[in-house]
């Protein structure tokens, strides 16, 4: 038998008893796009979303930390762009630790089984 473990992860909020996703793994993917392109439209083509989705997937992230992950510039030599913020690096590296201590996880729970 060839078995596998699968299993995703997310950071969560609540608001009124209610989780609302705030980090998983499409969102860590977003910023890191938005990261390396500093545009939310090119981070969405590059992972064939919406710009709406993208933009929506920014702003549930940004209302919800104490601090904006993403922050748009508007005009400027260059148009304007997007840039993730100090605190969006520190989420993103924090989530991007936390990937990978939960795949080695499920790769130690996988050499467990019977």
């Amino acid at each position: 038998m060839n078995l596998r473990i699968n299993g995703r992860i997310w950071l969560e909020t609540l608001s009124n008893d209610t989780p609302e996703r705030f980090m998983g793994i499409g969102r860590l993917e977003l910023l890191g796009h938005i990261q390396r392109t500093g545009s939310i439209n090119q981070a969405a083509k590059a992972m064939n979303m919406s710009y709406k989705r993208a933009w929506e997937m920014v702003h549930s992230m940004n209302i919800q930390a104490s601090t904006p992950l993403v922050v748009t510039q508007t005009g400027g030599e260059k148009g304007g762009g997007t840039l993730v913020t100090a605190e969006g690096e520190k989420y993103l590296n924090h989530y991007r630790g936390l990937q990978e201590r939960f795949q080695k996880f499920l790769a130690d729970e996988l050499a467990n089984l019977p």
